[in-house]
């Protein structure tokens, strides 16, 4: 965990940017002593959305099949998938 003061954001941008580039992590920062926000890459907050997204498909499933939903299983799907491709639908 890296943790650094908000002045640092103004006095050393360029450092804390490649840092949170090379790290993959994000840079913790502090105002006056106190936890304040936070710094990441553009490209570790676009994972980190794309997990969250992913995150939440598969509540919404796991949802639905708690709700009585009706699934589909794996081979009934490879089966339909089978069907399609030899034109027998």
């Amino acid at each position: 965990m890296t943790i650094k003061p908000s002045t640092a954001l103004c006095n050393e941008y360029l450092q804390i940017s490649r840092l949170a580039r090379e790290s993959g992590e994000p840079i913790f920062i502090t105002n006056k002593g106190e936890a304040d926000g936070a710094y990441m890459s553009i490209e570790a907050y676009e994972e980190r959305e794309k997990m969250l997204a992913h995150r939440a498909s598969i509540l919404a499933a796991e949802a639905a099949c708690l709700a009585g939903v009706p699934v589909i299983t794996q081979e009934d799907l490879a089966a339909k998938v089978e069907a399609l491709l030899n034109g027998k639908v």
